[in-house]
């Protein structure tokens, strides 16, 4: 079932109770969702959109710029209820989540704080627990959210990039993530999507060959190219981007359909989305592509694999059979939310199909199937269900690198690695971990299980694993006050913590001997002790901090300061 931004409902076989419930709801939703007023006020210029194409996953929610700046007073949209809250080192950062009472959740991201009475009780949960990442479900009556209330500040916590706030309109009943753009904010756009590259996908069943064909420029809204042959079955495949007026960011489209001949052949539309499509993404995409160019192009088909609940019911698949000596017309439409349209025009003649070249196979891997890759001192397991179709992969052990196909092979679920470890000393061996190889050379650190003189660990992707070592403990040093120095006038204190290598596990703060809440910001290496945490009565004070990288070693920095 799908709400889109005519009011259409889509319902697939309701009982009656529930289709006058559905009704109901929507016909409530629907009424209720002009008067939501915009989370900031300040112009809204968007730096990402709902359904944008991001790395493994689809975006939720749209990122609303804040002109560079942190600290703009984000307010509710509607009246609510606080129901959830996280604060988090990676991903939403500080993220709130307020249910209305039509059936929606509103949810604010990165946000620098929160407002004073969510702050305060934030707080104090974060001090009985002593951490600073935590998740609260705040009780029916405890954080009660009026329309407009203040209930944050923007900011550039977690996983973000720069300073903006991430906003996302949810189904409170299953959290399936809806178009904001549905509610509605005034946002000026009469830019059309911009078309940059336009491929032809062929092969028999996995369609990895593909070629560039140049666009022509026809008016203001249509490309074209030159007339094309091509036989058998193809599909299609667009880099592009849309803008927004004043903003310069390169954005997703909200619709796209493809028709050969008038046909409609594949058509997806941008209304509602599940955090189980992400799991189809790079299905979705030439992924290897993306691995090799660090380009993004989307592919205008449905892999029979993938499961996305925003292709349009039923469901075209967006394979196109050609017949030799026949000729046709493909037009690919791309739209944004305010209907501005771009299109791409070609004329295609069919010509009997190529006959799929026939290379020699190193492990044809069937999906359905589990494989064991076994060598002398490691060890490769694959699960069945690891790889969304029959995959050609090659696994070899090459001195102490052990290589497993390569990273431009999309993966289903994680497989497993293992590694026979020579014998070593009780420090090496805790230092030491199983890691996987960058482009930069760089052994990045996974989540290794120690069993004797055999390691395990688990990949997402494929690429080339090693067994490292860390021996370095982190780093902290104060940024902004030196040993024994007068503090009455500071507001905070700020340290460098950093660790070159596996990373920063764990961490612990005291003043005097009391657990202090240090927020650790891991893009800027950074911890903040805010003072009005605490009332301090005599004019000495220690300060100690206890971190402790992925592997174990461990540091622990003291220093003192006065303050009355």
């Amino acid at each position: 079932m799908r709400l889109n931004k005519h009011n259409t409902f889509f319902i697939i076989r309701p009982n009656t109770y529930f289709f006058y419930l559905f009704l109901f709801f929507f016909s409530s939703f629907a009424q209720e969702r002009d008067k939501w007023i915009a989370p900031l006020d300040i112009p809204i210029l968007l730096s990402g959109t709902f359904g944008e194409l991001r790395n493994n996953h689809f975006h939720a929610g749209l990122d609303i710029k804040t002109q560079g700046r942190q600290g703009l007073e984000v307010k509710s949209v509607q009246s609510g209820k606080v129901n959830r809250i996280r604060v988090s080192t990676s991903g939403y950062g500080k993220a709130l989540y307020i249910e209305h009472f039509d059936g929606t959740t509103s949810v604010y991201a990165h946000l620098k704080k929160f407002a004073p009475k969510i702050e305060t009780y934030v707080r104090a949960k974060q001090y009985l627990k002593e951490s600073y990442t935590i998740q609260l479900f705040p009780k029916e009556e405890e954080l009660k959210i009026e329309q407009g209330e203040l209930i944050g500040y923007s900011g550039n916590t977690g996983g973000s990039n720069g300073p903006h706030l991430h906003f996302e309109i949810r189904d409170s009943r299953d959290q399936s993530p809806l178009n904001p753009m549905q509610f509605p904010l005034k946002i000026e756009d009469n830019l059309r999507p911009q078309i940059q590259n336009f491929y032809l996908y062929s092969g028999k069943d996995d369609f990895n060959s593909k070629k560039e064909y140049p666009l022509i420029k026809k008016n203001d809204s249509v490309y074209t190219t030159a007339a094309l042959n091509a036989g058998g079955s193809i599909q299609v495949g667009l880099r592009f981007f849309d803008r927004q007026n004043l903003s310069y960011n390169k954005n997703g489209i909200y619709s796209a359909s493809v028709r050969l001949n008038g046909k409609e052949e594949f058509k997806y539309t941008m209304d509602r989305i599940s955090f189980d499509d992400s799991k189809s993404i790079n299905l979705f995409i030439d992924h290897k592509n993306l691995k090799q160019n660090r380009s993004r192009i989307q592919r205008f088909a449905l892999h029979p694999k993938s499961q996305l609940s925003f292709i349009d019911e039923p469901p075209l698949y967006g394979t196109l059979s050609l017949i030799p000596n026949k000729s046709y017309q493909l037009l690919i439409q791309l739209l944004d939310y305010n209907g501005n349209a771009s299109y791409v025009e070609a004329y295609l003649s069919g010509i009997e199909a190529p006959q799929k070249e026939i290379k020699s196979q190193v492990n044809l891997l069937d999906p359905i199937k589990d494989y064991l890759f076994d060598f002398n001192s490691t060890s490769v397991y694959f699960p069945k269900d690891s790889f969304f179709e029959k995959a050609t992969l090659q696994v070899k052990q090459n001195g102490d690198t052990l290589v497993v196909g390569e990273d431009s092979l999309p993966l289903k679920k994680p497989f497993e690695i293992n590694f026979t470890i020579p014998e070593m000393d009780s420090l090496q061996k805790a230092q030491s971990f199983i890691g996987k190889i960058s482009q930069n050379g760089k052994a990045y650190f996974l989540s290794t299980k120690k069993e004797d003189n055999r390691w395990v660990g688990k990949s997402k992707s494929l690429g080339e694993f090693v067994v490292s070592r860390d021996s370095i403990a982190p780093k902290i040093v104060p940024l902004n006050f030196k040993n024994e120095q007068w503090l009455s006038n500071y507001s905070f204190l700020k340290f460098k913590i950093e660790d070159d290598y596996t990373g920063i596990k764990s961490y612990r703060g005291e003043i005097n001997g009391k657990w202090i809440l240090l927020e650790y910001e891991p893009k800027n290496n950074t911890l903040i002790f805010d003072f009005s945490d605490l009332d301090f009565e005599q004019a000495l004070h220690e300060v100690t901090i206890e971190a402790e990288d992925s592997v174990g070693n461990k540091t622990t920095f003291a220093i003192d300061f006065y303050r009355k």
